[in-house]
């Protein structure tokens, strides 16, 4: 008897490979969590956040099930064990024909139909069949990821101690591995600064009086498309008039006036590695004072180019940056003025794990190590009300060399 279309489907439709990275690039990426596993004293970890499932295989979709719905709960993931040569990769059916074209798992096991997306129980009887469960096993969950949420990781833990196994958080195991980067990770942030250029130029280019913000945001989002970018991990803004003072707003129907500073803040993505950058432009002449404080402020990236370097202490930046500041009498109009890593995000995030503050001592005993990439975020609160200097860059810190990536000025450009 012939299979039916969908089983056809689901057992045998394997579109072309797009698996970002070589086979050696995954090998290696696993050997590094396993050895923090082994650091940590954890035998088993289950990876359930996006970025990390995306690290150890290529594995990326449009949906992780955030916010659904309970019958359809967030559940698959991978299982490595620290001494095992291939990690499990768990998935519903609905993935199946997904997980084999973009994920380099040579273990893939997908849920029984009638589970639907609740593969918990499905998870726990495999890891036992395959002796990775026993009593006595250190089981490391990501119990600070969104993903699964509190209900759906609480069950994860009661499973997991029922059969035998103490639960630890492993949260740190996938973050750390990823804060320094290969050469091809840093590649595709290279890359993504391209394309983040191709976006800012499009949305410098559309700013006009009497322009929707929706509508320079709709050039900008085609101008990265176009440039090969990816859908970014948070929605863009473009932000005009006095909300250019909330960085955070979203873009809207409101229409860009003369005068008016304008907000542009975007990410290029190559292969889930993402490259942050935002300009603030005006639109026709703000005024000799704006002009004059924004300069001030953009003249600390040819410090922040002359200052950077591989293994930079984290504490000289922060000593070298909040002096000049201080000198050109902007340091108290500050808002944020500081970063965090950049690389693998999904949505609704592209906030990394390390987080710098020029105003603090977060972080003030690390360096930039080679390998690592970070953004760079200068804020200043501009006279009269009118709108942050809001300027982003990303930073990559190479074996001999760091760089700002961008291409685009950091002055305060006059357009439209």
């Amino acid at each position: 008897m012939s299979l039916s279309y969908r089983d056809d489907v689901l057992q045998n439709c394997t579109p072309d490979l797009e698996v970002p990275f070589p086979q050696e690039e995954y090998d290696e990426r696993l050997r590094k969590v396993q050895a923090q596993m082994a650091e940590r004293g954890i035998d088993v970890l289950f990876v359930s956040a996006p970025e990390g499932i995306n690290y150890l295989s290529g594995y990326q979709c449009e949906w992780f099930q955030a916010q659904s719905p309970k019958q359809w709960p967030a559940t698959s993931g991978i299982a490595v064990h620290v001494d095992q040569p291939t990690f499990m990769l768990f998935d519903t059916e609905r993935e199946w024909v997904l997980s084999r074209y973009c994920s380099c798992s040579k273990d893939t096991r997908i849920f029984p139909p009638d589970s639907m997306r609740d593969g918990q129980a499905f998870i726990i009887e495999q890891l036992k069949k395959d002796g990775w469960l026993k009593g006595g096993t250190t089981v490391g969950l990501e119990l600070w990821s969104y993903r699964p949420n509190r209900v759906l990781s609480e069950r994860f833990e009661d499973k997991f101690t029922d059969a035998g196994a103490r639960v630890v958080d492993g949260t740190e195991v996938l973050r750390e591995v990823r804060w320094v980067k290969s050469p091809l990770e840093l590649a595709a942030i290279e890359d993504a600064a391209r394309v983040a250029d191709a976006g800012l130029t499009a949305a410098k280019n559309a700013i006009r009086p009497g322009v929707m913000e929706l509508e320079v945001y709709g050039e900008m989002v085609a101008a990265l498309a176009k440039a090969g970018g990816e859908n970014p991990a948070i929605t863009q803004p473009v932000l005009s008039g006095k909300k250019a003072n909330a960085a955070h707003a979203m873009s809207s129907r409101r229409k860009i006036q003369e005068g008016e500073l304008v907000l542009v803040d975007c990410s290029g993505v190559v292969k889930r590695y993402h490259c942050n950058m935002a300009r603030t432009y005006a639109c026709g002449d703000p005024g000799q004072d704006v002009m004059d404080y924004a300069a001030r402020c953009s003249a600390s990236m040819k410090l922040l180019g002359d200052l950077i370097r591989p293994n930079l202490p984290v504490k000289e930046l922060y000593d070298t940056m909040k002096a000049f500041y201080e000198e050109q009498g902007v340091w108290q109009d500050r808002g944020f003025i500081g970063g965090y890593e950049m690389g693998i995000a999904f949505p609704p995030d592209w906030v990394g794990n390390f987080i710098y503050d020029v105003a603090s001592t977060e972080n003030i005993d690390r360096v930039f190590e080679p390998g690592t990439a970070v953004n760079y975020e200068n804020q200043y609160f501009m006279p009269r009300q009118k709108g942050l200097y809001f300027m982003i860059e990303t930073l990559c810190f190479f074996e001999d060399e760091a760089r700002l990536m961008s291409n685009v000025s950091y002055d305060l450009e006059v357009v439209g």
